[in-house]
């Protein structure tokens, strides 16, 4: 649809990292036997009141750090009214005019290259429960324990035009508010999901076209999925001449399409209104300050590090600052031995094979970054060759061993007994006439097999260079003695 502009806004919905909900004491994790984690305040019985959690209000000062929005220094908590069944009390507590972080913006990459999306403001808010709707029997029945789960529910300006766009500005939030401590983003556990609103307008248009909101996106797959396929939606209605419908849709997973939910011509009145139960927050400059001296190196910095301190490759550094955990267990290894391309590739060719593959995970790697870093710097310095370097890794997972201590147990360590090595030549030699005879004839590639048959008899415990130095001085004494 190249005559169209797509523009895309987000709703990110990022669930706090706090031991408890919102405004309760309940617990907050991941999973568990339905309503086992609700109490009175989270289903709204009368007579409860809620207590604001002072953990989130810190979480909040913290995502407006690190997204590079303002703080709202005088925030209040106010009430959204809405029915629907996940919803006990026909209302959920939220912020609507005075959000805990104002406008910012952030910087995404592209293939296109860098671009800036803006924020419009970030806020915090409980979540809803759940719904779990049996098709055979033909019911619904809701799950509770999801109610007054801290969010922030951070909203974009439409300054994306790509489902690319959305996908970079997503992974760039995730990733700042992992990075600050502020949310886990794991969008299989649903601590991370997404409302993407999608138009269409002509290149010449400043006004913006029709907008369809689609609800609930919880990978980013199906974010990326879902908006190219709106984009065709679209554009096919505008070509035939037709009106797209303002309604809020969902995305058809396993169909691949946006299907509607309901109209949505009118702005929803939500009947706000200031939470009479809590009074409003004031953070002061101190406050603030002290949040931000505590804040960790976030994202931009460490690939400017990365790229033009150690010099790396983009594609490294991309991988490196996927994850938190793993960039910093490269910054402390890399302190340890300071090599720092050897260290990057032994991390992003080695380590993550074992935690891609789910053997591992990135922040519960069963060995010291400085033990890593030993390992990286024996194979380096060829204590140890590389196949049995990465012989060693796998016995560091599963043993738990320091490198040095697996490599004298199995025999890994190089041979600098050159006497030794001279001997497997001599045997090599001697067993292997005619290719001897067949180099020595002008057939060069024959000491790539004379080679091989010295390094396979050494099992890797001699250094490659000695090994080749000395099965050429010897072949040359050999030519010598020929003429």
């Amino acid at each position: 649809m190249s005559h169209y502009v797509p523009v895309i806004g987000l709703e990110i919905h990022a669930q706090l990292l706090t031991k408890t909900k919102i405004f309760c004491s309940c617990e907050v994790d991941f999973g568990g036997e339905q309503n086992t984690r609700c109490c009175p305040v989270c289903i709204g019985l009368p007579g409860t009141l809620p207590v604001l959690n002072k953990q989130v209000v810190k979480y909040g000062v913290k995502a407006a750090l690190a997204l590079n929005c303002g703080v709202g220094q005088y925030t209040k908590i106010d009430r959204k009214n809405y029915f629907y069944p996940d919803l006990p009390k026909a209302y959920q507590i939220s912020q609507f005019d005075l959000p805990i972080c104002k406008a910012g913006k952030i910087k995404i990459e592209t293939d296109a290259g860098e671009k800036y999306i803006r924020i419009h403001h970030a806020h915090i808010e409980e979540d809803a429960g759940k719904l779990i709707h049996d098709q055979i029997e033909n019911t619904s029945l809701a799950d509770y324990n999801r109610c007054g789960v801290p969010l922030l529910e951070i909203v974009s300006e439409p300054d994306m035009s790509s489902a690319e766009e959305a996908r970079a500005y997503i992974e760039k939030v995730a990733g700042l508010l992992q990075y600050a401590d502020v949310s886990l983003c794991r969008m299989e556990e649903g601590s991370l999901r997404a409302d993407v609103n999608v138009s269409l307008k002509r290149p010449e248009s400043i006004q913006l076209g029709t907008k369809v909101e689609i609800k609930n996106l919880n990978s980013l797959k199906a974010i990326v999925r879902a908006i190219d396929y709106e984009i065709e939606r679209q554009g096919k209605i505008l070509d035939a001449g037709d009106v797209v419908v303002q309604e809020t849709r969902k995305f058809n997973d396993n169909r691949g399409i946006t299907q509607s939910m309901r109209s949505k011509e009118n702005a929803d009145d939500y009947r706000y209104f200031k939470e009479p139960d809590i009074i409003p927050v004031v953070i002061s400059d101190d406050e603030i300050e002290k949040i931000k001296n505590e804040m960790p190196i976030l994202i931009d910095e460490r690939v400017d590090t990365y790229l033009n301190e150690y010099e790396l490759g983009k594609a490294d550094v991309k991988i490196l600052v996927a994850d938190r955990a793993i960039s910093d267990f490269y910054n402390e290894a890399v302190v340890y031995y300071p090599n720092h391309k050897a260290v990057a590739n032994f991390v992003v060719v080695e380590l993550l094979k074992y935690i891609n593959e789910g053997e591992l995970k990135g922040d519960e790697i069963p060995f010291t970054a400085e033990e890593f870093a030993t390992l990286v710097k024996m194979t380096e310095e060829e204590v140890v060759n590389r196949n049995n370097a990465k012989a060693i890794l796998k016995l560091m997972i599963d043993d738990k061993k320091a490198p040095q201590v697996i490599a004298k147990e199995q025999g890994f360590l190089m041979n600098s007994d050159t006497s030794a090595i001279n001997e497997v030549v001599i045997g090599v030699v001697d067993e292997f006439k005619e290719e001897v005879e067949g180099y020595l004839a002008g057939k060069d590639k024959l000491f790539g097999f004379l080679m091989g048959q010295c390094t396979k008899r050494l099992a890797g415990r001699a250094n490659p260079k000695t090994i080749k130095g000395i099965l050429e001085e010897k072949l040359n004494k050999l030519r010598c003695s020929l003429k």
